[in-house]
Order: C-alpha cells, then structure tokens, then sequence
C-alpha cells in the first residue's frame, strides 16, 4: 500500500510553522512576506526530503494560475501536429508551462468534451486546430476572456487570433511546378474533409490547372475518407492509378497519405523518375530515406509554434485584454527531384 502523498497542513506540522507560512514559500512569496531564511530553509528540506506535489487545481484556484497551456489537435500522431507540438511544448517550459494535448480525430462532439475537460482543470489558456461544429464552445472561451489561439485551420464568425499558412498558395505552386516539368496528367490525393486547410490545397490545384496548358479533370482527384484504414487506403490508391496510367505526376494533400501512395506505388511497381514525379505536403524523415528521395511541401513549423507561443503569452500578460492577431505563413517547395 503506498503511502499518502505529504499535505501543506503535513508539512507546516513538520516544520512547526503555520499553514500559511508553508503555502507562501511554496508560492515564492516568502521574502516577500519577510519569512526567515532559516524557515525557508526548514520548509525547503522537509518538501525534499519526504516530497511534495502541488494539486494543481487547488493551485490554480488559490493563484488564478495554474501554468498549464491546453494543446487540443486533430490528430497528434500526424507529423504535422506532432512536430508543432512537441516546439510548443519546449517554448512554453522554457516560460515555466506546461502542455496537456490531446486529439479531436475531427470530431466535435470528442472535441467539446475535450474543451469542457480542460476548463475543468482550470488552464490558463487554450491553444486548438479547430473543427466545425466547436463555435459555441470556442466562443465561450472568447466570452470569458479566456487566452485562446486557434491554428492551422479558421472557424468563420470566430474573432480570435490565428496562426496559419497559405494553403492555396502552397498548393498552386507545387502543382505549377509539375506543369512546368511538362506534366500533362497531373492528380491530387486528398481527404475528403470540409476543413479549410484541405480545402485550400484543392483550390490551389484546381486553380493553377485552370491557369495553365491543360484543361482541370475531376476524375484525377482522389478523396480519401478521413481515418480510413491504412491497408483500405493503399487499395483504393493502387486501384486509382491503375485507372488512369496516364498520370505523370501526383500531389498528396497530406504526409500520411504520401506514405500510403508510395506503399501503393511500390506494389505496382511504379517507378518515381523524370516520367512520374510526386510532392507530398509535409516533409518527414521518410521521404528523405526513400530512393529516390520526394519532394515535399514544408511547412514551417518553428515559426508556427513560435508565432503560437508568442501571441499566447502576450495574451496571457494582458489581463484580459486579447487584440486578436491573424499571422499567415508561407511554405517551402523543396524538390529533390533532380
């Protein structure tokens, strides 16, 4: 049976101290409250030496602080959310915070449970990639003056700073880098999710086969249901292109899914080279290991968990105070198809 955990009032009954004494210098207020240094010495050795944790929630509510940033995301497995987060996480312990995230898997019923979770735990701000059908919930964090920036993807009709890239724009380019490689039959693999980051990426193909040499055909584009299962995604892909030999080049809207289309690839015996070239948006380790190694979107995801952090804690030192900020990024076409 393990022993139970050391109380403030255990601690002051130690130290023959008051309660108060011992709440003090645990808050580092004790040379501010003109406490000895031979009692912050005793207390400090006591908390040592038989440990002591800090309920958070009773921290927070005897403070109004609780040092804790929730982190809410569609997927944190994805390379894209897990490589934000993880740059999230270390700025903010460098500024004395913490993290919970936690994954929505896009669906705002998990998602508001998720909200009402971490108002339970008395967080000091809310960071969250949000999906539809979260307004209410969102809002009433706006309402109650609460630190929230919301990133990668925009809820209309919401008035709350934003850290995002131009998805369409990144899009464009990629697919007018095919184009101006000769490329005639050009697909895009998406998801089939009504969110704005998705959404963007098939606008900017859209828009840049509408602007060059060949006329745009839907029947290149292949929507893949959103948490499909893997092996399900890797026939549907390898049935996709055995459809349509004529594609010379293929844009994935997501890193996950240009994993499954190179698995796919791979069973057809398809060859990535000068006659079939492939981007994927999102760089990863994986795509610098294959060979030949694939072109990629990069998002830039220093300056997104820098840009994050920066308007939370500003927002965090307002007092209720929240100028709301929009900051749109650029992203970086990087191809090693030479």
């Amino acid at each position: 049976m393990s022993e139970k955990a050391l109380s403030i009032k255990d601690i002051a009954k130690k130290a023959n101290v008051s309660i108060t004494t011992v709440s003090f210098i645990i808050n580092n207020k004790a040379i501010e409250k003109n406490i000895s240094a031979a009692v912050i010495e005793k207390v400090e050795k006591i908390i040592k030496e038989d440990g002591y944790t800090p309920n958070q929630v009773a921290r927070s509510l005897r403070t109004g602080n609780s040092k804790i940033i929730g982190l809410i995301v569609e997927d944190i497995s994805n390379p894209f959310f897990a490589g934000v987060a993880r740059l999230i996480e270390d700025k903010a312990y460098q500024k004395d915070y913490k993290i919970f995230y936690s994954s929505t898997e896009n669906d705002p019923v998990k998602a508001k449970a998720l909200i009402d979770l971490l108002k339970s735990r008395q967080v000091d701000a809310y960071i969250i990639s949000p999906i539809a059908g979260t307004e209410k919930e969102i809002q009433g964090l706006l309402d109650e003056k609460k630190p929230v920036v919301l990133f990668d993807r925009y809820l209309p009709g919401l008035d709350a700073s934003y850290v995002g890239v131009d998805h369409f724009k990144a899009s464009y380019e990629a697919t007018t880098h095919f184009l101006q490689q000769n490329k005639r039959n050009v697909a895009l693999v998406t998801v089939d999710l009504s969110v704005e980051q998705i959404t963007d990426r098939y606008a900017g193909y859209v828009q840049s086969i509408e602007d060059g040499p060949v006329s745009f055909r839907p029947e290149l584009v292949l929507k893949i249901p959103f948490n499909q299962n893997k092996a399900l995604t890797v026939d549907q892909l390898t049935q996709f292109f055995k459809a349509y030999p004529e594609i010379d080049a293929t844009l994935f809207a997501t890193n996950y899914l240009a994993v499954s289309g190179l698995i796919a690839l791979k069973k057809m015996n398809r060859k990535i080279d000068k006659d079939f070239k492939v981007i994927a948006y999102d760089d990863g380790e994986v795509f610098k290991l294959h060979t030949p190694e694939i072109s990629a979107v990069e998002q830039p995801l220093e300056e997104i968990a820098e840009n994050i952090v920066r308007l939370i804690f500003q927002q965090l030192s307002a007092k209720g105070k929240h100028p709301v900020q929009k900051v749109i990024l650029s992203s970086r076409l990087i191809d090693r198809s030479e």
